[in-house]
C-alpha cells in the first residue's frame, strides 16, 4: 500500500510526536477511529506489538498475523509511521510450561514465574533459539512495509529487576565464559583474591553465582558476574539486530532503556542500534527510583518530577551512542535519527508506591524539556488506558471511556514547529560508565553512598550554573559531544 501523500511529516524538521498503541487488546472496530484521532492530534509514530507474542503465535509454529497486517494497514491509511517490536519480552504461556528452563531465577534462589511479563533468562539457549524464530517470523513478514520505519527490541532490559538471572541457564553458563576471560584456574583465583578465605577453586564447575552466601559475596566474582550478565543481554539483543538488519534493511533499529537502571552496560548493548530511546515518567522516577539525597525534595516536585532527574537521564541516553562509527539514520527520507523519547508519561501511573496526578502543563513541559535535551520524537504511554489487568489505573491520552484526557489536551496545544530540529549546545561532557557504577556500589565503604547520587550533584551542580551536558562514556569521543 501507499501513504496519503497529505501524511503528517517526518520530514518537517521540528519535534514530532507519537503514541504507543494496543490494538490487539481493543475490539477491531477502535482501531480506524482511533487511528483516525491520532493523526488529527498530530501524532506521526505509532509504537505496537511489544507484548503481542500469544497473539502472534497461539500455538507453536501456528502464525496468526490477520490481526497485526489489518492493525499495520489501518494506522498506514491515515499516514502514521509504524515502529514493530519484537515480543520477547513477554514469551507465551505454552512455551514457559513446553521449556520451564528458559525462567529467570532471583537473587534469593527462587525461579520467577509466567504471569506478568519479562521471565526469561538472557542465557538460555532455549529462549534465544525462540528469539531469534520469532524475530525472524515478523521481519521476513512486515520488513519491507512501507508504513513500517523501524523496530524496537524487546521492551525494557533489566525492568523489574531482570538483567540477571541467579540459576538455570546462567549459572550454566558463567563458568565457561569465566574460562574464557582468564583462561586458567590460577589467573582467575589470582585475579580475584581468593587465597583469601580460602575461596579457591580446583574445578571451573565449582562456581556458581555470587548469591546466598553467609556474608558478602567476593566483590570481584560479584562483579565479574554483573560483567557475564551484561554480556548475555548484549549477545540477546545483537542476534535480534542482526535478523532486523537482514529482513528490514533501510529501517532504525532502537530498544527503550529504562530510568536509572543500573544491571548492565547500556554501551555494551546499545552497540549496533541507530539511536537509543528511553521511557520518562517523571512522578514515578521521584517517587521510585530516586537516588539518595532526593527524599526531601520529593513532595516539591512530586507533580512536576524533579527537573534535574529527567535532564540526566535525557543526556545519558543522548550520549549513548555518542561517536560509534557507522551510525545511520535510517527509516526513509526524513525519518528521525534519534534519540526518542519512546515511552513518554502523559497523565497518573499506576506502578510507584505513591501515584500523585500530574500538575496542570506537567505534559506539555515534558514533552519541551525532551526537545530541550536534543529529541527527535516524543512518544507518549499510552493511547487508551487500559480496561483489564495489571495497568488498569494507568493513564492513557484516551480515558477508559475514550474521552480525551488532560495528557490528550496539552499535546494537543503544542504548537509543533515552535520546536525545531537541533543540536544541544553543550559544553562539558560529564564521564560516566556501568562498571565504575558496578564498582562503586558493591563496596561502597557508607550506607549513604550511591553512583547516581554522586554522578548527579556535579550534574546538578553543572546544570546549576545554566551548563548543558553531554553524558559520555570514558571512552567515547569527546570531540562528537556537541554533535550527539
Amino acid at each position: 500500500m501507499t501513504l496519503p501523500p497529505d501524511a503528517p511529516g517526518p520530514s518537517v524538521p521540528h519535534l514530532l510526536l507519537g503514541v504507543c498503541d494496543y490494538p490487539e487488546q481493543v475490539p477491531q472496530d477502535r482501531w480506524a477511529p482511533y487511528a483516525r484521532q491520532q493523526r488529527e492530534l498530530g501524532l506521526s509514530f505509532v509504537r505496537i506489538a511489544e507484548f503481542a507474542w500469544s497473539r502472534m503465535e497461539p500455538r507453536p509454529g501456528e502464525y496468526d498475523w490477520a490481526w497485526l497486517d489489518e492493525a499495520v494497514e489501518t494506522y498506514a491509511a491515515q499516514g502514521l509511521r509504524v515502529v514493530l517490536c519484537t515480543p520477547t519480552a513477554t514469551p507465551p504461556a505454552w512455551l514457559v510450561r513446553a521449556h520451564p528452563e528458559i525462567l529467570p531465577v532471583d537473587d534469593q534462589g527462587r525461579v520467577r514465574e509466567f504471569g506478568s511479563r519479562r521471565h526469561y533468562d538472557f542465557a538460555s539457549p532455549v529462549y534465544r533459539e525462540h528469539s531469534r524464530r520469532i524475530t525472524r517470523a515478523i521481519a521476513e513478514r512486515y520488513g519491507g512495509h512501507p508504513a513500517v520505519v523501524g523496530w524496537q527490541t524487546d521492551n525494557e532490559f533489566g525492568c523489574h529487576a531482570t538483567s540477571r538471572s541467579y540459576g538455570g541457564a546462567s549459572a550454566a553458563a558463567f563458568p565457561g565464559w569465566l574460562e574464557k576471560r582468564y583462561g586458567s584456574l590460577e589467573a582467575l583465583n589470582a585475579a580475584w583474591g581468593n587465597a583469601f578465605w580460602s575461596m579457591e577453586y580446583a574445578a571451573w564447575d565449582q562456581i556458581a553465582p555470587p548469591i546466598l552466601t553467609v556474608t558478602e559475596a567476593n566483590p570481584a566474582h560479584a562483579l565479574d558476574y554483573a560483567r557475564f550478565c551484561s554480556a548475555m543481554i548484549a549477545e540477546f539483543q545483537a542476534e535480534q539486530v542482526a535478523i532486523l538488519r537482514e529482513c528490514s534493511p533501510g529501517r532504525f533499529v532502537t530498544h527503550n532503556f529504562m530510568i536509572f537502571e543500573s544491571g548492565f552496560d547500556h554501551y555494551e548493548v546499545s552497540r549496533g542500534l541507530d539511536f537509543a530511546t528511553w521511557d520518562n515518567y517523571p512522578l514515578g522516577m521521584l517517587e521510585f527510583f530516586a537516588p539518595p539525597g532526593y527524599e526531601a525534595q520529593k513532595l516539591e516536585y512530586a507533580r512536576t518530577g524533579h527537573p534535574d532527574l529527567v535532564a540526566f537521564n535525557h543526556d545519558l541516553y543522548r550520549g549513548l551512542l555518542a561517536g560509534v562509527p557507522g551510525r545511520l539514520g535510517r527509516g526513509g527520507p526524513g525519518t528521525p535519527t534519534g534519540p526518542w523519547v519512546m515511552e513518554q508519561q502523559c497523565g497518573q501511573e499506576n506502578w510507584a508506591p505513591y501515584n500523585p496526578l500530574p500538575a496542570d502543563g506537567a505534559v506539555a513541559l515534558w514533552t519541551a524539556q525532551a526537545w530541550a535535551h536534543g529529541n527527535d520524537v516524543v512518544s507518549y504511554f499510552r493511547w487508551r488506558a487500559a480496561t483489564a489487568a495489571q495497568e488498569i489505573l494507568h493513564s492513557g491520552l484516551l480515558r477508559h471511556d475514550e474521552t480525551p484526557d488532560r495528557g490528550h489536551a496539552e499535546a494537543a496545544a503544542l504548537d509543533l514547529e515552535g520546536f525545531p530540529a537541533g543540536e544541544v549546545p553543550a559544553r562539558v561532557a560529564l564521564l560516566h560508565d556501568y562498571e565504575s557504577l558496578w564498582i562503586y556500589d558493591l563496596q561502597p565503604h557508607s550506607a549513604g553512598l550511591n553512583y547516581w547520587a554522586q554522578t548527579l550533584a556535579y550534574y546538578s551542580a553543572l546544570r546549576a550554573l545554566g551548563a548543558d551536558v553531554d553524558v559520555l562514556h570514558a571512552d567515547a569521543d569527546h570531540r562528537v559531544a556537541a554533535q550527539v
